[in-house]
């Protein structure tokens, strides 16, 4: 069983070696967030089978490890492909327990995790020398819910990277200024990266906080110095600046 990464958007974002394990494979096991051109690069002849979760649809991440499974012991070549990192909030850490479990062996493949390429390929950089020495990635279905250290989030000069906040930039952003984030400070928003719909928002927490996020999934926020694009004190509404990103 081959475990690929596949990268943050378009399927030419894929990895050589992650290219290559889809043309040997005899079932995929795919994601909805990986490009489905990539399904395509597998033999015609290979079992496709779509496994991708949404809020309150999907397979559970049980069944999914029991299709993988029960293919591979049938010495099947079974490619589990997930958008972006398998193992940056992806659970291919419990993918691979289990088929290991199985006595199974398993190759895993690296992709371009979205929390570095959405940022980059918004033209925006994580860590600009000049605004920001490091970065936090953070999951957004996971922070809005849990007792996430927030304190330390917002108190931090790093710059913030949240994946999966289409639904959660509005909570996410209250409890960064509750906990004492500068409520100007700036965000940006990427939607879709990599492919032909991807689309880039800017605003700030305190407009985070009241509107959330303007896009659907998949979405990433960034939030820090890095994430402006004007120097102007006063910045654009987000609806403009959506506006301007979508014209340009």
């Amino acid at each position: 069983m081959t475990l690929v990464g596949a990268g943050p958007g378009g399927a030419d974002l894929i990895t050589v070696r992650g290219a290559n394990a889809l043309r040997q494979a005899d079932v995929i096991v795919y994601d909805r967030l990986a490009d489905p051109e990539l399904v395509d690069f597998a033999p015609a002849a290979a079992e496709r089978i779509c496994v991708g979760k949404g809020k309150g649809f999907g397979p559970s991440q049980s069944d999914i490890c029991e299709v993988i499974v029960s293919r591979a012991r049938a010495g099947l070549h079974v490619v589990r492909l997930k958008g972006g990192d398998p193992f940056v909030f992806g659970r291919g850490g419990e993918e691979v327990e289990a088929v290991e479990s199985a006595g199974i062996d398993v190759e895993v493949v690296p992709g371009v995790s979205s929390a570095l390429g959405a940022p980059l390929l918004a033209g925006i950089s994580l860590t600009d020398r000049r605004l920001a020495s490091s970065f936090t990635v953070l999951s957004g279905h996971h922070c809005a819910v849990s007792d996430h250290d927030w304190h330390t989030s917002a108190q931090s000069a790093a710059t913030l990277v949240v994946l999966m906040a289409a639904s959660t930039a509005d909570a996410v952003a209250q409890r960064l200024i509750e906990s004492g984030r500068a409520p100007l400070d700036p965000v940006a928003f990427v939607h879709a990266a990599g492919t032909d719909e991807q689309r880039v928002a800017y605003c700030d927490l305190t407009e985070t906080a009241r509107r959330g996020c303007p896009f659907p999934s998949p979405t990433v926020m960034v939030v820090g110095p890095v994430a402006a694009r004007t120097t102007s004190p006063q910045m654009p509404s987000i609806e403009d600046r959506l506006l301007a990103s979508v014209a340009g």
